[in-house]
Parts: C-alpha cells; structure tokens; sequence
C-alpha cells in the first residue's frame, strides 16, 4: 500500500517546477510584460482574464478566482485528487513519487534498488523465452498470433517459468517484493508472483532507454486470472499509465493519433502489421487520467475496443470519462468493430490500409454519444425530446466551457427541434448569477478597503522574503486579537523556519488546514500588482497599522479597568500614552 508523499518531496518538486512551462502544456500561454496570459480554462470567457507568474509560481484568474500553485491547477484543470496531481507533477519533471510507509521510508537509494531488479528480471524473462524448454509453449503461442522475433525483442517479451521460486533463487527477496515480483506469506515465506506466463514489461515513457516499471502477464492455459499485472510500487502507479507508449513515442515522438486499445496483444499485433499507433490501458477503464496523459501527445485519440457487449461497454464508460478532458483543439473517436472482432483480429482479416481507413474514418463522440443515449425514445413527439434532453443534461456538468459544449448542445437543439426548454433557461440564469458574483467580488477587491491583517498576509504569502521586514519591527502578537492574527503569525513562523521558501511551497503549507479557504482568497490580492519596492513600503505600512491596532486595543483593554491595574499594568499603560 502506498505510504504518505514526504513534506520535503513535494517543497523540492515545487521548486523544480516551472509553473509556466506546465500550464503552457494544457493551456497556450502569451507574454505579457512580466507575466503570461490566456483565456481562463475553468471558465468562459472572451477576453484573457487567466495569469501566471514565473516569479511566483503562481496563477490566478480575474474573472472567477480560481488560483494557486502547480498542483492547484492539476488538481483544477484534470480533476484530480492530491495524491494524484503530485504523481502528475512529478511526471511532468520526471522523477518518482517517494512514499513513507509506517515502518520505513522509501528512499531514492531503493528507488534505484527497485529499478536495478526490474531490469534485470526484465532481461532474465527475455532469456527465459529463448533458451529454457518449458517456453516452447509460450514461443508456439506468439507465433500462433503471428508475432514475428523482432517485434517481440522490440517489446521484450518474455516467458516466466512455472517456478515458485525462480526469480528467488537469483534475487534479492526485499528487492523483489519492493519492486511487485514477489509476495510475502503471513508465515514469512515468499513466492515468484508471475509464473507460466507470457511476460509484457511496462516501459517509462520518461526514459530513454525505456526503464521497466513494471510488467504484465498472460496465461498460456485456462488458469486464472488471464492476466496479471504488478502491483503498485514506489516506482509503478497502474492507473496512471499505459502499455505501448513508451513504443509508440520512440517510433513517433508527435503521432497524429493514438489509438486505445484492450490488450498487450492487441498493441503488439497492430504494431506487428505496420500500425505502430496504439496503446492499452493496465487492466482497468480507460479513465480521465489516461486520456489527460495521452492527449499531451497528440490531439487525437481513437477508442477501439473489442466487438462484444463487455467492449461497447467499456466504451460507453470511456466516453463518460473524456468529457472533462474535451477542452477545444481535442477530440475523441469511437471506431466500433463488428461483433467478435478484435483490433488483432481486424488487421489480420482486412490488413492495414483497411484498419486505416476504419480509425480514419471512426465515429466522432459527439454522434456516438447521441445514438447512443436516444436509443428507445421517439424524437416524433415533444416528451421523447423533452426526456432526450433531461438524459443529455444529466452529463452537461462534466463538460469544460468551451466549442465542443457549444456544438454539443446545438446538436441537442437540432434533435429536439425547440428553442425554449427550461433547462436551458436555468442554466443561463445560473450563468448570469455567477457573473454577478464576479462583479462583485471584483468591486470588493477594488474598493481599497482591506483591514492591515489582510494585507499583510497577502503580501507575505506572495513574497515571503518581506519577513525582513517583520524581523525589524517589534511585533507584540499577544496584543493583537485582530481577526486574521493568528493565520498571520502562523506564516511568519513558516518563513523564520524556512527563510528561502517560495510563495508556491508557503501556499502548499496551508492544504488541508483550517485556514487553507482564507489563503485561497487574500493570496490572490495584489497579484499584478507590479513594482516590489512599493509594495513592501505598503507591506511595511500595513504591519505598522497592525502594531498600532495592537497598542490601541491593548491601551482602551487597561484604560476600562484603570482602577484595578497592577504597577506593571499602569506603567505600560503610561508607554501606550507616550506612544499615543
């Protein structure tokens, strides 16, 4: 089970990372003076209200307040958990997650450790496969599915003998159980997990040399499971990849295409016939994370799954799942293959220029969608439109603002032929309430009025290096029970423990935290506002107000019970005087 991701990984990743590059990734980014601007991607909107800032790591759009660092906009923009958006950013950089567990933490010697022995097992299987006798079984299967010698030594494959402890008698076990080749028994016993089985190595699309993070392998009898894939490791997240890629990429770094397929075998067949395109998903759906990593290499992404009812199925779910991820400039195709056919067997039956022209000329997903969900109702009448469009809307929330919404809900306008149903009037009046609030939040932030606390934490979120500042002034916290003081002196003691922390790590400081909306919203004060010399003048100011605060409420606390102080209390209600 993965452990917890170390405070310090994530503090070095942030620093690692170039916001600016990232977001440039999903979303075209302009230059504008010292800053980079588009159109929002968490809202519509015509002109460009979205900014990120290199110095700061940071983003924040004008229109709808969304904002904060790398994984903010991961989070945001893909619809991920945390976990998941630090797994994302880390692939964005390349370098593995490590992980604590209770007993120990995963460090990067054994990460290393880990990928040493998936190498070395890699090729040890590939050796198995050409030289050990019980492989003639798995050698008469792959030439049964036609799989020439060098697309098997360009996938690697290989053959696990049926040993329990084949892999144990040559490996490290802790190597082999950290790296998912062998388990563990409660009575302290280990076992080889893969055994009598065609093996696939999972390959990092990151390196390149094509590192082993992990392998899949098939049955060559009727046992169960039919397949079987490691589990996860410090090094391999099964839902966050996919087989092939790593082959595709090195053949074609830009494909016009990617076609998604069900099986290992099903990517090496179509790479066997000349269709080098394809990849599978690790045994699960095909899910919004794997169309997000496949869309950053190309804009185009076919589904072609196996012609049964468990393969329209699955490309249903799939459908479902690209919805968040169909921004404009992407697009998603259904190529649905006649009934008991496969993508292996298709191309072995019609050949190459026939399955080209077949992923050439797949369904888009907005027509697939729509045949699909009106099966059943009857369009001639005003309740089979009416009910088309109640199950239509039902998936509308899933949909990014943009031109394939746009083109989505015209086709359903067309189908249902009426102009005026209620549920497009709500929308609007929702639409039109969101932008109102917008209006007023951004009149809120332009009238000035923002308390000295307020100031101050936003200005030291976004440069924390104006702690000199605080560091001159005598501060005495007590004396303040101003609303926001404590979030205040809580950053102010982050930075005096990490006095080169960056606005991008302070803000990772406050996930989860009780104050984590409050800091959300005042670090977007003052975001473009540019000249840092003036700013830490207002910096200065603000704390100056704060002290004064202080000193007023401390001196009005001791001037109401005047009769009742101490000699202490009246002395320094003498200070407070003199100050006055």
């Amino acid at each position: 089970m993965a452990g917890k991701i170390p405070r310090s990984f994530i503090d070095d990743l942030l620093a690692r990372v170039d916001i600016v590059d990232l977001v440039d990734s999903y979303v075209p980014l302009k230059k504008s003076g010292s800053s980079y601007v588009a159109r929002c991607p968490f809202h519509t909107e015509k002109t460009p209200s979205f900014v990120v800032t290199r110095n700061k790591q940071l983003y924040h759009c004008f229109g709808c307040d969304a904002g904060g660092n790398a994984i903010n906009f991961l989070m945001d923009y893909s619809h991920l958990n945390f976990v998941e958006a630090v797994e994302d950013l880390a692939d964005f950089v390349g370098v593995p997650v490590p992980r604590e567990s209770a007993n120990r933490a995963i460090k990067k010697d054994n990460v290393t450790e880990i990928f040493q022995v998936l190498e070395q097992v890699a090729g040890f299987y590939v050796q198995q496969l050409r030289e050990n006798e019980s492989a003639k079984v798995a050698i008469d299967y792959l030439k049964s599915r036609g799989l020439s010698g060098e697309i098997a030594r360009e996938y690697q494959i290989g053959f696990a003998p049926d040993g329990w402890d084949t892999l144990l008698k040559r490996f490290n076990a802790r190597q082999l159980i950290e790296a998912g080749l062998a388990i563990p028994k409660e009575n302290g016993s280990v076992y080889d997990r893969f055994r009598g089985r065609v093996v696939f190595p999972i390959r990092d699309r990151r390196s390149r040399k094509g590192q082993v993070l992990g392998f899949g392998g098939r049955v060559l009898d009727d046992s169960l499971p039919k397949y079987l894939n490691s589990p996860e490791t410090a090094v391999f997240h099964k839902g966050r990849e996919v087989y092939g890629l790593y082959e595709l990429l090195a053949r074609n770094s830009k494909p016009e295409r990617i076609v998604v397929v069900e099986g290992y075998m099903d990517v090496i067949a179509l790479a066997q016939f000349g269709a080098a395109c394809a990849v599978a998903t690790l045994g699960t759906a095909t899910s919004k994370e794997h169309l997000e990593l496949l869309f950053r290499f190309s804009s185009e992404i076919v589904l072609c799954f196996d012609g049964d009812k468990a393969g329209r199925e699955a490309t249903w779910r799939a459908v479902l799942s690209a919805f968040p991820s169909l921004r404009d400039g992407r697009q998603v195709k259904i190529m649905q293959l006649p009934l008991g056919s496969d993508p292996d067997t298709f191309i072995r039956d019609r050949g190459l220029e026939e399955f080209e022209r077949s992923v050439q000329s797949a369904q888009a997903l907005s027509d697939y969608f729509f045949a699909r969900v009106k099966q059943g109702l009857s369009l001639r009448n005003l309740e089979g439109q009416v009910n088309l469009a109640k199950k239509v809307t039902e998936y509308w929330g899933n949909l990014p603002n943009g031109e394939f919404q746009l083109q989505m809900e015209k086709q359903l306008r067309s189908l249902c032929n009426i102009e005026g149903l209620d549920l497009f009037e709500n929308h609007a009046k929702l639409k039109k309430q969101i932008e109102n609030k917008r209006l007023v939040d951004k009149q809120r932030r332009d009238d000035n009025s923002f308390t000295p606390v307020r100031v101050a934490i936003s200005l030291l979120l976004q440069y924390p290096d104006f702690i000199e500042v605080i560091e001159q002034k005598e501060i005495n916290w007590q004396s303040i029970n101003l609303r926001g003081a404590d979030l205040l002196k809580e950053v102010v003691e982050i930075i005096l423990q990490s006095p080169n922390i960056k606005p991008s790590q302070l803000l990772e400081y406050f996930r989860d935290h009780e104050y984590e909306k409050h800091v959300k919203k005042v670090v977007n004060d003052h975001f473009l506002i540019s000249g840092k010399e003036e700013l830490k003048e207002e910096f200065s100011g603000a704390v100056d107000r704060l002290i004064q605060q202080g000193r007023d409420a401390r001196f009005a606390e001791l001037n109401a019970n005047v009769s009742d102080l101490s000699a202490y209390e009246l002395q320094e209600m003498l200070a407070h005087t003199k100050r006055r």
